[in-house]
């Protein structure tokens, strides 16, 4: 279990995508905390895109054995682009390795690997799980825009001391996820979950060395002398 954050520098640098959670129950006050502070995340036009149901409990139970009864089905959205250009691959490679890697999983273990993947069903034993949809009315800008209402979830959470894992993998169960929240799939757009809870600190999943690029891969600073 982590400690509260004291700054957002500190929440942006704790997160991470937690693959182990403790069956340590969330209180719903919290959950409803963070979730109306997150209100006020930025949107164009203050559309405000995004929706969402939180399941725990009995519904979370229900859905998750739904779930390991369905087949997966492709997403109607793509997350795989960026592999088509080599530096992108390798990113998502190193993270791979360095993920099975803390599992003692190696690479030839194809069966353990599926085994560790498929841990995303039960969201890796998260007692929360937020189910991300939105209108199919929105487009590319209103995806942004919900990207960065997740993004506000989850820094907030980790102002509570709580972690998160967010699951596009989710979206291979668009509809039985929607049939069972009882939102259309002709009407709205699956988009994700989210496991909450708190991290198992002794789990080698949630402790193994992750990477990012140097700043200036990114980012082009002018104008200053």
């Amino acid at each position: 279990m982590s400690e509260p954050t004291r700054s957002v520098s500190q929440a942006v640098r704790t997160r991470r995508s937690v693959r182990e959670f403790l069956d340590t129950p969330v209180p719903p006050e919290t959950i409803r905390r963070v979730m109306d502070t997150a209100r006020w995340a930025p949107s164009g036009c203050n559309y405000q895109p995004w929706e969402a149901t939180i399941l725990n409990g009995e519904p979370l139970a229900q859905l998750r054995d739904k779930l390991r009864s369905s087949e997966m089905k492709q997403p109607d959205y793509d997350w795989d682009a960026p592999k088509q250009e080599d530096r992108y691959k390798q990113r998502l490679y190193d993270l791979s390795a360095s993920m099975f890697e803390s599992l003692g999983i190696e690479r030839e273990d194809k069966a353990g690997r599926a085994a560790a993947m498929g841990r995303n069903v039960v969201s890796f034993g998260a007692p929360v799980l937020l189910l991300c949809y939105f209108p199919r009315l929105m487009k590319e800008a209103q995806w942004s825009d919900t990207g960065m209402w997740l993004q506000t979830i989850m820094l907030l959470l980790r102002e509570e001391g709580l972690d998160s894992c967010p699951q596009e993998f989710m979206a291979y169960y668009a509809d039985p996820i929607m049939e069972h929240i009882g939102v259309s799939t002709e009407t709205h757009r699956f988009f994700c979950g989210m496991g909450i809870g708190y991290r198992d600190p002794d789990a080698p999943v949630n402790n193994f060395e992750r990477n990012r690029v140097p700043l200036e891969e990114h980012v082009r600073f002018e104008g200053w002398s």
